[in-house]
């Protein structure tokens, strides 16, 4: 298999929770291999820092604000890309939400609903607004970011975990109705990861020590190492690959 089945080149990528984490390190790697990346998060400053990197390395992002809880942002986001770029080809859905680290049975009822928007309203939504415009143009590519929790749920990460358990039911669900308009879908299952967003977890020993003795490989990952799974699901080296997960844990759930 060469290098040019991993060729992005003319393709519009969305990657959704781009400004730092495990999205900034999937739409560096796109960008690097000829996507022309739309950066997104809920703040446009984080976007466009990542956008201006990737352009400064030579390859093609522009930034764009969308907080993905909010349906009106959606939206709104793919009038834009309509009016911009006339095409999406790939779709990252990466932006989540986890605002309560806790024993479920003190979960706040508005860090249930605000994770449910996001990790599973959002990522529908945002896949709906997607996969009309890949009908309509004959095909293209969505990945989903779940986790390790929504196969195993993690200490303290109840409603967290949850939502990712439905985004990989989500997957396949759209992998199976979406597969006849060459629209392939597929989730990436990252184990624990060294970003922001999981800093909680990183700042729990309880929590890290067992972790850690647990996978094989005895670390965290760096954002990094998941990019390379979604590069190839994404890209044609994957044409017969639809409603599958890779899971990036580590060994984690071995």
């Amino acid at each position: 298999m060469s290098r040019d089945h991993f060729n992005l080149d003319g393709r519009v990528a969305l990657v959704a929770g781009a400004s730092r984490g495990i999205g900034e390190a999937i739409a560096r790697r796109l960008a690097e291999y000829g996507a022309h990346v739309i950066v997104t998060s809920r703040r446009l400053d984080g976007c466009t820092a990542v956008a201006e990197s990737i352009r400064a390395a030579g390859g093609k992002a522009d930034p764009m604000a969308c907080h993905i809880g909010e349906v009106e942002q959606i939206e709104e986001t793919f009038r834009q890309i309509d009016a911009r770029y006339g095409r999406i080809d790939i779709l990252v859905n990466n932006a989540a939400a986890n605002p309560f680290y806790g024993h479920i049975l003190d979960t706040p009822v508005s860090a249930f609903e605000k994770t449910l928007d996001v990790n599973l309203r959002g990522f529908f939504y945002m896949s709906v607004e997607a996969g009309k415009r890949m009908r309509a143009q004959g095909g293209g590519s969505i990945v989903n970011v779940a986790s390790a929790n929504g196969i195993t749920p993690g200490d303290k990460q109840a409603v967290y975990s949850m939502t990712k358990a439905a985004i990989l039911n989500m997957t396949r669900a759209f992998a199976n109705e979406c597969g006849p308009f060459n629209i392939r879908c597929n989730a990436l299952v990252p184990g624990v990861t060294r970003t922001k967003f999981a800093q909680a977890l990183h700042d729990d020993e309880s929590f890290l020590a067992p972790a850690r003795a647990r996978t094989p490989l005895g670390r965290s990952a760096d954002p990094e190492e998941m990019a390379g799974a979604v590069l190839y699901l994404v890209s044609d080296a994957a044409s017969y690959t639809t409603g599958s997960f890779i899971t990036v844990d580590g060994g984690y759930l071995a």
